[in-house]
């Protein structure tokens, strides 16, 4: 038939599915029926041995006479040799913003960490605000050195880590967005030249933690926070005695469920670690009778609950009244470096130093094949326990209270 209109307004609706009504006149040309009774017009070609389909508009829209002449036209480019399809996905590739490249770099790398997805998006809005909505093509190798100069003004580690995170999308980017023929519509990394020039700043790894000289202040602060009578200040208390006692992460304490504790073998598991590998740790008595009296106080299922529902997320507040009392200034991931020092410091296996903070040994062959089962690590565990407690001047009470603390506030 000929697609006059009168021709589409009596075409049929299919019952399902989709139907094409093709111009007898004009080849390629033809009508698209949905069974939801959408009429589109559509022009057809086989182009570098493919058949490419456009659609040219929908009726009503457009007139029956109107998507003829864009067919026209549309066949004519192609009897010239030209792509249309192509050249217009091209083009619209080619404007992608910084923001879309992002979003999809997520949704590709599913398996990030939720930490790691959170830091890069605020990476993204702290940093990179501005060129949200910028073309990934106009994001030049001047704009990147500027900002990351500028930046590192403020925080040399913190531009560093932008940089990186903006060379990672550029570099999803050169393998995800390609032209007709499968060339790489960015196939220069604009964040390269920081290398070139050497321009990234040479940040030192923080080496800080809390000196054996120093454990005895922070433990009587922390006991006068578990005094406060609030309960977040215990929760928080308790949670900072956690992580100097068995070295985990900041967000593997904060995650940890009763789900986790096992009091019948005296363990507790990490499933979400940073290496993706769990870890089932030995309880040291201390921590044996510390969880055995956080249980059954909250309905959460966090051992370390927030005052909100869930778990603590930053104990910032808390923080700075340990700080300000003991005069020790520390991070939580001080805490961990303390416990990994003091390890070291009694002359233990490095093997079962590793095992105990899941470390990776990749370039060890003998490491794979030691088994660490929880029970050979309980004996390095509580050494470090004590040498812990014993550098504070504490017992092994369950509240782990300084002995002679008057003393030592003196």
């Amino acid at each position: 038939m000929k697609l006059t209109k009168t021709a589409v307004e009596q075409a049929a609706i299919p019952a399902a599915g989709q139907v094409f009504y093709r111009d007898d006149q004009l080849k390629g040309f033809a009508l698209r029926v949905t069974s939801g009774g959408a009429k589109s017009f559509v022009v057809e070609k086989r182009i570098n041995r493919k058949v490419k389909r456009k659609t040219l508009g929908r009726f009503g829209e457009l007139t029956a006479e109107q998507a003829r002449k864009q067919a026209q036209k549309f066949l004519g480019q192609v009897a010239s040799g030209e792509d249309p399809i192509s050249e217009k996905k091209d083009q619209q590739t080619q404007t992608v913003t910084l923001s879309e490249a992002f979003e999809l770099y997520l949704k590709v790398r599913s398996a990030l960490k939720e930490t790691t997805v959170r830091d890069y998006r605020r990476l993204m809005k702290e940093i990179f605000k501005d060129w949200q909505d910028r073309e990934l093509r106009n994001i030049t190798k001047d704009m990147v050195q500027k900002r990351h100069r500028d930046y590192g003004k403020r925080s040399q580690a913190r531009a560093n880590n932008a940089m990186r995170l903006l060379k990672a999308v550029f570099n999803f980017a050169r393998g995800q967005y390609e032209d007709s023929q499968g060339h790489s519509l960015f196939p220069e990394n604009p964040v390269d030249r920081l290398s070139h020039v050497k321009a990234w700043f040479r940040v030192e790894r923080r080496r800080t933690l809390i000196k054996k000289s120093e454990l005895p202040a922070w433990f009587e602060a922390v006991e006068r926070l578990r005094e406060e009578g609030d309960p977040t200040s215990e929760t928080i208390a308790d949670y900072l005695i956690l992580l100097l006692l068995t070295g985990l992460r900041r967000s593997e304490g904060m995650n940890l469920q009763w789900a986790d504790v096992d009091f019948v073998d005296r363990t507790l598991r990490v499933n979400d670690t940073k290496n993706r590998e769990p870890l089932i740790l030995p309880l040291s008595d201390t921590l044996f009778e510390l969880l055995k009296r956080r249980e059954g106080q909250h309905e959460s299922s966090y051992v370390f609950p927030g005052s909100t529902g869930g778990r603590i997320i930053e104990p910032r507040k808390q923080l700075f009244k340990v700080i300000e009392w003991s005069g020790v200034s520390f991070t939580l991931h001080d805490l961990r470096r303390t416990f990994i020092t003091i390890g070291e410091s009694l002359e233990l296996s490095q093997y079962a130093i590793k095992h105990l903070v899941n470390h990776k040994m990749p370039n060890d062959v003998t490491a794979g094949y030691i088994v660490m089962d929880p029970e050979r690590l309980r004996p390095p565990m509580e050494k470090i326990t004590q040498a812990i407690l014993l550098a504070a001047g504490c017992t092994t009470s369950s509240n782990i209270v300084p002995i002679t603390m008057k003393e030592h506030a003196s």
